[in-house]
């Protein structure tokens, strides 16, 4: 009999979000607090065998996707090994990793290797300037680059994902649809989430998913409804006529998808995070290094995911955190 980790909702919760370090390459304006951020010691940080064997603990209650992210995980010494251990862990059906692409063109054939199948590089605009004023960086070529990478070497899918920003990415989203006519390439537009205690005086609010949709109707073409897959995330899905890849959109602040949320989050530092938007953590590396039996940890688990609220309320609070952190 297959095992369930229901929520109090009988949510079934089958996705494990792991952010394996907070540092990043990038500075993002909707990532980092406006005061900037306060990294976290390396002695905090969850080394990679007590998140194996977090991530074991949530295999055997039933979880079967993890997605590991950052920061930028790309970064962490040591991740290709992490990535092999995790990969070969009996019942775990789905690995993908999250990156901004800086250092995915050099090291794409080792992570595909290393078992990796599928990965998502975030990427918000593919015009320089702009580029330059989101992330800070002019690193685009090698974004770019990175993405061809993944596709060369054989990553289905490679997905890329855009955060709107009211007044700086419209006139991008027709160019980042027009990539999925003749490349394998599955684009997410996603609303911005709130973070910090208070607005980020750079970082503009988001536009709606929606209007993603209109825009791409208007100036590339008709868009027709694709199904879901069986461990697919929050996307709504579509694809243009004829075209090999396809546009996604997520909208947790206007769509309200909390109803069928089936993630759980892994914080960079040890903490348990039933909801993106709800300030409820549940510090599970304090008990881990304590010694606490494998029961115990599957208690403490199964205990974080009946906290799951059954969503968070029309106008979110701000994240008390940084998405370095907590891991998006």
């Amino acid at each position: 009999m297959p095992v369930h980790l229901l929520d109090s909702y009988n949510r079934s919760i089958q996705y494990l979000r792991v952010s394996i370090t907070d540092l990043c390459n990038l500075r993002c304006i909707y990532c980092r607090p406006p005061e900037g951020l306060q990294l976290i010691s390396h002695d905090e940080i969850l080394r990679y065998e007590e998140i194996l064997t977090i991530i074991e603990i949530f295999r055997d209650l039933g979880v079967r996707k993890i997605r590991i992210t950052g920061g930028e995980p790309l970064v962490r010494r040591g991740v290709l090994e992490f990535l092999s251990q995790l990969v070969a862990m009996d019942g775990i059906e789905d690995v993908g990793l999250t990156t901004n692409g800086v250092l995915l063109a050099p090291m794409a054939r080792d992570l595909k290797a290393a078992g990796l199948n599928r990965v998502n590089v975030s990427l918000d605009s593919m015009r320089r300037e702009t580029f330059k004023d989101v992330t800070g960086s002019d690193k685009l070529d090698q974004v770019l680059e990175g993405i061809k990478a993944a596709l060369a070497v054989g990553f289905n899918p490679v997905k890329v994902n855009v955060v709107l920003l009211e007044g700086v990415n419209e006139q991008d989203v027709a160019e980042f649809a027009r990539l999925t006519i003749n490349q394998p390439l599955y684009v997410r537009f996603i609303e911005r989430m709130p973070f910090g205690s208070d607005p980020a005086p750079r970082s503009p609010e988001s536009f709606s998913a929606h209007r993603v949709l209109e825009i791409i109707k208007n100036e590339v073409g008709q868009l027709k409804s694709v199904d879901r897959e069986p461990l697919d995330g929050p996307a709504t899905m579509f694809s243009l006529e004829g075209a090999t890849g396809r546009i996604g959109i997520i909208d947790p602040v206007t769509g309200h998808f909390c109803g069928t949320c089936n993630r759980m989050r892994l914080t960079a530092r040890g903490t348990l995070r039933p909801c993106l938007l709800g300030p409820q953590e549940i510090d599970v590396k304090s008990v881990l290094r304590r010694g606490a039996s494998r029961k115990e940890l599957e208690q403490l688990v199964i205990s974080a995911v009946l906290s799951k609220p059954i969503g968070h309320s029309a106008r979110p609070d701000r994240l008390s955190e940084g998405m370095n952190v907590i891991g998006g």
